[in-house]
């Protein structure tokens, strides 16, 4: 078994990594621009979001890692910087060759992302100062002011960092991400970014990522909606002296777990800080007869409406939670499902099971709730995050933009 090992720290835990956050009036006041540096020329890969609104930062980010390299990340929020017209890309566009002019690199090495309001032109001369007071406060310690000027509605950063041994080096893997609504991605989530002092070819960096970002980002839900500036991008600079991983073997696995280990901490943390939530809940389907299809039931259970307010009311109806596996599109035989509320199990082969109501509502008292789903039919597991649906969500969203 891998030894992934967690250790204190984001993005600028690996090696050759800065980072700053700082306050340029986006947000009246709170930190709004943030940039992450690399030290060293760097792999670069990216997963986005799949709607067909896509934002300006979005598909310049796009373009600018087809050759699959990039040394820096400039992000703002407070603005998505998205249904602008011709002015989006071309802002976008200024804020990697101004972020590159600081850093004396070409401005197609630097990505961009923005969050916030959509539809609102970007107070570019605010932007373009705090990318300059950014440049100047680089801090191979900043990621933690990097992470908090990445937020909008969210209540607390997401940060992770663990260590990892390939082929007798050790490796780091940091990252950051933002996310409270607007959360059920279909690609990867909101935004989130990935540093590792990793040597790693950019084709099979790539792999890694879309490969993890399905068991991770992929897998959490807030609200349903999927949002026009969704990506996650990750920078390898080969700062902790391995050798290159060209192909997959047993370094390529052990690197895939510590990847998947910084972004599943990174996705929980999105899932359990969804707006207006009280309780983290977790859906964990066994026994179905391919992983595709656990994937689908526990998604579409994480995702309900109906399931999530029945939490939020510390309700045990299971019959929510065999409909939405019902219409998931997974495959199973309805006759055959146990379902468990934490270890009280509630339903069995589909149907009614009397079971102890107080205990029921104990497990759905607690700030973490698991709901277990096991359709008795083959080895296929999957795991999805979410949270309840309370009031607070109406009342944060019915006011978002004024």
């Amino acid at each position: 078994m891998t030894d992934v090992r967690e250790i204190p720290g984001g993005v600028t835990a690996p090696h050759g990594f800065s980072a700053a956050g700082v306050a340029a009036g986006i947000k009246n006041g709170k930190k709004d621009v943030a940039l992450l540096f690399s030290h060293r020329p760097a792999s670069a890969a990216g997963v986005f979001t799949t709607n067909r609104v896509r934002a300006a930062p979005v598909l310049v980010t796009m373009r600018h890692l087809e050759d699959g390299m990039a040394r820096a990340v400039v992000v703002n929020s407070g603005n998505a910087n998205a249904c602008n017209g011709p002015q989006g890309p071309g802002d976008a566009e200024d804020m990697a060759a101004e972020a590159g002019r600081r850093l004396n690199i070409p401005g197609d090495q630097v990505l961009v992302a923005s969050t916030g309001v959509i539809g609102k032109p970007m107070p570019m001369d605010k932007v373009i100062e705090g990318i300059r007071r950014a440049s100047a406060e680089l801090d191979p310690r900043g990621g933690a002011r990097a992470a908090a000027a990445i937020m909008t509605t969210d209540l607390f950063t997401k940060e992770a960092a663990v260590t990892v041994e390939l082929d007798g080096c050790t490796v780091a893997v940091g990252g950051m991400a933002k996310g409270s609504g607007m959360i059920h991605p279909d690609m990867a989530t909101m935004l989130g970014f990935v540093t590792t002092d990793a040597a790693i070819a950019p084709g099979l960096l790539k792999s890694a990522l879309a490969r993890v970002v399905e068991r991770t980002f992929n897998m959490i839900t807030v609200d349903g909606d999927t949002s026009t500036n969704d990506m996650v991008v990750v920078l390898a600079n080969g700062a902790a002296g391995n050798p290159l991983l060209e192909s997959e073997g047993p370094a390529y696995t052990a690197f895939c777990a510590a990847l998947e280990k910084v972004c599943r901490k990174l996705a929980v943390a999105i899932a359990r800080d969804g707006e207006g939530a009280t309780k983290l809940l977790e859906v964990r389907v066994r026994g179905a007869a391919t992983g595709r299809d656990a994937r689908l039931a526990a998604k579409a259970v994480a995702s309900s409406s109906l399931v999530k307010s029945a939490v939020f009311g510390e309700d045990a109806n299971w019959g929510r939670v065999l409909c939405a596996a019902g219409y998931s599109g997974a495959a199973f035989n309805p006759g055959a499902v146990d379902i468990y509320v934490g270890d009280v199990k509630v339903a069995e082969n589909g149907g009614a099971l009397p079971f102890d109501e107080a205990a029921a509502s104990r497990v759905l008292g607690q700030k973490e709730v698991v709901f277990t789903i096991d359709f008795q039919q083959g080895s296929g597991v999957a795991t999805a995050w979410g949270c309840d649906l309370t009031y607070d969500y109406v009342r944060i969203n019915g006011s978002y933009r004024t």
